[in-house]
């Protein structure tokens, strides 16, 4: 290449790698409002196989143990989102509410299911191996006959596959708002939750309050929504103004992605 052509050349060629830099370190606000570099962290992997044991309550219908709101809070048209194949899980699963919404495979002696994590279930049982999974009738006739009662299972968390975006249903009043957080997918359990607003509200951290409710003081009236939701594994979404600026208490919005 002459020197004329490189000189040509070389503010062309520094232009894209500075472009190229800007794209693969794109920035994104933590809930602390602290700048840092977005990772795409892949999709959720299923967990390695471990000993558990399966026991059943409820009705025959399954369903009405889902939206019965349980441990978790899913409750009404929001626990139909899980259907009927759902399970209360043990303490050390449920962790005082972080588990809601994992997604676990199970195999039994008659077979396997993938259920949702929609409530808590007691510790496990004496004399049984590992995790006790409490199963609506529909999940526990998946792997085991009903006479049997309790089973002995092998179970793994896997991803959780959901139809449309997350959704988030938004309670309270002008000084105290609730939100809960359904049909989350990948790896389901919601850790962490950020709201920020259009204009006067910045990226704000929300407490857990039970099960998958989350709650803040800061009045967010007035403002088009855009949540942040970190799962169990690390990962983030992000659902940028998910609701108008005159959104209203007791409604769901949904995003239009999800993970």
């Amino acid at each position: 290449m002459s020197g004329r052509s490189w000189t040509i050349m070389a503010p062309l060629l520094a232009s894209m790698l500075l472009v190229g830099l800007a794209v693969g370190s794109e920035e994104e606000e933590d809930g602390g409002g602290k700048k840092k570099p977005h990772v795409n962290h892949g999709k959720f992997k299923a967990e390695p196989w471990t000993d558990g044991h399966a026991t059943y309550y409820g009705g025959r219908d399954g369903l009405t143990d889902t939206t019965d709101g349980g441990a978790c809070g899913y409750k009404g048209e929001l626990g139909k989102d899980y259907g009927t194949l759902t399970a209360a899980v043990g303490p050390s699963l449920y962790t005082n509410g972080t588990g809601c919404g994992a997604c676990y495979e199970l195999k039994g002696p008659k077979g396997t299911v993938v259920v949702t994590a929609t409530n808590e279930a007691p510790p496990p049982v004496s004399g049984q191996k590992g995790e006790h999974f409490d199963l609506t009738i529909p999940a526990f006739l998946k792997i085991a006959e009903e006479k049997a009662g309790i089973v002995p299972i092998t179970y793994r968390k896997v991803a959780c596959e959901r139809k449309g975006g997350i959704r988030y249903t938004i309670t309270g009043n002008q000084h105290y708002s609730e939100v809960k957080v359904t049909n989350v997918g990948g790896a389901g359990d919601v850790v962490a939750l950020w709201v920020k607003g259009n204009k006067r509200v910045k990226w704000t951290p929300m407490k857990r309050s039970w099960g998958q409710l989350w709650t803040t003081e800061v009045d967010l009236t007035g403002e088009s929504l855009t949540f942040r939701v970190m799962t169990a594994d690390h990962r983030k979404a992000t659902s940028w103004h998910v609701t108008p600026r005159d959104w209203q208490f007791g409604k769901t919005y949904q995003a239009t992605k999800n993970f």
